[in-house]
């Protein structure tokens, strides 16, 4: 049996969802350094845009949590932030969210969101269980906790979930240095977001 996840990224394929990003829920990120968490979730959200991938975003108790990150809004000033309603940790739960993610008709999801052990992992498997194949970034995203970021991502794993890194995600998409956004790619994603790419 072939096995589904064989192949890389293409960015024709793609849809990119990123869930919660806001700042309450960004403060509660104990698993790791929440400046380098942020920096490489913008790097994965610039890249998308310079690629074309199709970007669907949410959040959840705006009035609480407060906005999306506005970094990243402005780099997709098309895409509305879907402002999830329902009481649930899969963001995919929400109607609009599903819709938003179907209408890219792309069977390649590539998801991250706070936190990991939550949102992040109860879309990821809902996106498996839609019968896409799910790649999850797991260097853009956090937990209440480095134990309970670690498990959730071994869950996710053991369900199917292939992980990659925000380099990885972009770089498959890219490709090659001869394809005509590297040089933009170069620019304004590798020499601001990794100084070792970008020298």
């Amino acid at each position: 049996m072939k096995n589904i996840f064989s192949n890389s990224l293409d960015a024709d394929k793609s849809v990119l969802l990123l869930i919660d990003y806001q700042r309450g829920m960004f403060y509660g990120v104990e698993s790791g350094d929440r400046t380098l968490l942020k920096n490489n979730v913008i790097a994965l959200a610039k890249g998308a845009a310079i690629m074309e991938v199709p970007t669907v975003l949410t959040s959840i108790g705006e009035s609480k949590n407060g906005p999306f990150f506005r970094e990243i809004t402005a780099l997709h000033p098309g895409n509305p932030v879907i402002a999830r309603k329902l009481p649930c940790f899969d963001a995919m739960e929400e109607p609009e969210v599903e819709s938003a993610v179907k209408a890219a008709n792309r069977r390649q999801l590539v998801i991250s969101g706070l936190w990991t052990s939550m949102c992040f992992a109860h879309t990821a498997l809902h996106g498996l269980r839609s019968g896409y194949e799910v790649f999850g970034v797991i260097d853009t995203a956090g937990s209440e906790s480095k134990e309970a970021h670690d498990i959730a991502v071994q869950r996710m794993i053991q369900a199917g979930v292939v992980p990659l890194t925000w380099e990885q995600a972009v770089v498959e998409w890219m490709k090659t240095w001869s394809n005509p956004k590297a040089g933009q790619l170069s620019k304004e994603v590798y020499s601001v977001h990794n100084g070792y790419m970008g020298m």
